[in-house]
Parts: structure tokens; sequence; C-alpha cells
């Protein structure tokens, strides 16, 4: 045998051995399934990303032939379902709250206690009331929360308060707002917030501002109506907080 003969079954040989390894190593990857709790914009946009991510994601609405979800799974590729609230909750490892905050704690009862235990929930809601017009006011504030109220009803739960402060756009690419800018996560447990930031990372957020407990849910959610201001005044989503703080 020659030296090119020699050099060609050892490229050949490395080349099987390398595939194999990359095989197994996709094989042994879990792909993290993830529940969507509502179909509005919020929920379809974050469920869209964690799609394009590689998540398993499902949809959940009060039934489980919802229009918008279905809609969105059409468009949203092979690793996108739906079903019921409790269809979601039970499929998700980790749930993102995407309901109206004024329904979330009637939203996540029908998901089902026993579906939410354990788990970390992702509580992006906020209480608004548009009744009077723009800009909405909350029905919720200053001694309590959407995200308190949750932790509360649902107390196994690991509830992390985020990405409320923001338009759907930005908060799945934070890149289509210039310069530094924060993201903030409200949660009593540390690990969860530890999961929420990964996924956060994963989005493309690099300034993530830990504010503390739950009950710190407060101050994000009524930052919103003020958002809603901005949002008149530029005409445009796209904009976000970002604190200076002295060094």
């Amino acid at each position: 045998m020659n030296f090119s003969s020699i050099c060609s079954e050892f490229v050949q040989s490395s080349l099987i051995c390398f595939a194999t390894l990359i095989s197994r190593a996709r094989d042994s990857i879990q792909i993290m399934r993830i529940g969507i709790i509502g179909t509005g914009i919020v929920g379809s946009t974050l469920g869209t990303k964690l799609v394009q991510l590689g998540y398993e994601v499902k949809m959940g609405s009060r039934t489980s032939s919802n229009e918008k979800a279905a809609e969105w799974v059409k468009n949203a590729g092979s690793k996108a379902s739906q079903g019921t609230f409790a269809d979601a909750a039970s499929f998700g490892e980790i749930l993102f709250n995407c309901t109206s905050g004024n329904v979330s704690v009637e939203a996540l009862k029908m998901a089902g206690a026993q579906n939410l235990k354990g788990k970390v929930l992702v509580d992006v809601a906020n209480a608004l009331d548009f009744s009077k017009g723009m800009p909405p006011t909350l029905t919720i504030s200053n001694t309590d929360s959407v995200g308190e109220q949750i932790q509360r009803e649902f107390p196994e739960a690991k509830v992390v308060k985020s990405l409320n402060t923001m338009a759907a756009q930005v908060m799945v690419n934070p890149m289509s707002v210039p310069g530094e800018h924060d993201v903030f996560v409200s949660a009593n447990d540390p690990q969860a917030k530890v999961q929420v930031q990964k996924i956060l990372g994963e989005f493309g957020w690099k300034n993530i501002v830990d504010l503390g407990d739950i009950s710190t849910s407060r101050a994000t959610e009524m930052w919103f109506p003020f958002f809603f201001r901005l949002r008149m005044k530029f005409q445009s989503p796209f904009f976000n907080l970002h604190i200076q703080k002295q060094s």
C-alpha cells in the first residue's frame, strides 16, 4: 500500500469517527420543551423565537382549536404545536405566561396547579385597563403585582417576572434597539432566575438586572403606562430602558 492510499484511508476513517461523535452528541442533547400560555402578539413572538432557537413549543389557549394558535403553528414550523392551557402547561418544562395580567390567575387555574408545580413560570404580563382609551392605566399596582398574585396562588411554581417592560419585538431581538439597554428579572428562587437568564442570553440580552424577589415586579409593572406614553410619543416600539449608575 502506497503512502497516498494510507493517507486516504486515514482521512476517511477520521471523518467517519468525527461524524459518529457529532451524531452521538446530537442524540444526547435534550431539547427543552416550552409551554406558552396565551395566543397574543407576545405569546406568538416569544414562541416563534424559541422555536427558532431549537426548543419544542406548545401554545395553549382556552380551547385546543384556537384559530390564532393554529395560524402560529402553521407558520412556526415542525417544533410548534397547540393545545389547551392545561396541555401547554403539562407539556412545558419551562412556562411563559403571556396572557393579559387581568386574567392571568384565571388562565393559570385553567392550566392546572399540578401542571405548574415545581416549574419555572416566566411572567410577562401587565394588568392594563384600556377602557378609557390610550394610554392605559393599571388594575393592579402600588401594593401588589401580577407576579405576586401568581406566586401566591401557585406557591409551588417558581415565578420569574421578566420582559414586561418593552415591546414584544424587542423582547426577542434586543439588537433592534441600538446601544446599551436592560432587561429585568424578579423572583424568589435564585436557581429559577439562572434558568431564565440563560434563555434571555439566547435571545441576545447582555444587560440583565436582578431586582430581587418577586415583590420587585411591582416596579416593572408600574413602568408600563409610561412605556405607552413613550410609544405614543415616538410612534415606534423600538426603544428601551438603560440604567446608568455611578461607578
